[in-house]
């Protein structure tokens, strides 16, 4: 008998996983949760998901992901070992290895990497990436944004373009930052480093030192306009 081919086997083994995908979305749906076009989506056998919660479309659910009610997992959506708990709403979201609360809204296009906590009521924005990192209660982390290997508390905003800084190129270190702070625009924070409850950072400034409470850190250049530059630059 002729040995079969890797083709063959391949084959096999597609055939069974999109029988026992199917039989997966089909028990999830009889417990109440809605598949926009569940042909299109991937859900490993252990996923669970919760009443009420609607996935869109191109959505793949792996490892040991649970999800609460009520939540919209939008499309192009990849879930890895990730705990989601109710009214979630993520849109075109990768996440591996995180627990995120209730009433959390991530996406288009976050990342959320492993070791991540992010507790109820926190947005994720678009282009946002949050790596093994704790979120307080309603902190909003909105666009174009990356906290790594942070303890941030609770009520923080940072703005379009702030990061943390947490390699030296040997070594990672984590930011604190505490409750009710504000990250203005492009900011970058070197870590290691703490931002004390309800202080603010400038738009622009690099911090290197200790912020503390309820102060404003301004650290960048003071701005010089040069009076006739152009002309003088042209002659």
């Amino acid at each position: 008998m002729a040995k079969r081919t890797i083709t063959e086997m391949s084959y096999e083994r597609a055939k069974k996983n999109l029988k026992n995908n199917r039989e997966t979305i089909k028990k999830l749906e009889d417990a109440g949760v809605l598949f926009i076009n569940p042909e299109s989506c991937y859900v490993e056998e252990g996923v669970k998901i919760g009443k009420g919660t609607v996935v869109e479309q191109n959505v793949m659910l792996q490892g040991a992901t649970e999800i609460g009610e009520n939540c919209v997992i939008g499309m192009g959506s990849k879930l890895i070992d990730t705990k989601i708990g109710d009214g979630c709403d993520f849109l075109s979201v990768v996440s591996v290895d995180a627990k995120i609360g209730n009433n959390v809204l991530a996406g288009p296009f976050s990342y959320i990497r492993p070791g991540t906590v992010i507790a109820d009521d926190v947005k994720v924005g678009d282009f946002v990436e949050v790596k093994n990192a704790v979120i307080g209660e309603g902190t909003k982390i909105p666009h174009l944004i990356y906290v790594g290997d942070s303890d941030v508390g609770k009520n923080v905003n940072f703005g379009c373009g702030s990061i943390t800084v947490n390699y030296d190129g040997k070594k990672k270190y984590r930011c604190k930052i505490g409750d009710n702070c504000f990250i203005g625009c492009n900011t970058s924070l070197v870590a290691p480093v703490e931002i004390k409850a309800g202080a603010y950072t400038a738009a622009g400034s690099t911090i290197t030192d200790e912020v503390p409470e309820k102060n404003l850190a301004i650290a960048r250049a003071r701005q010089v306009n040069k009076s006739g530059w152009k002309d003088k630059r042209e002659d």
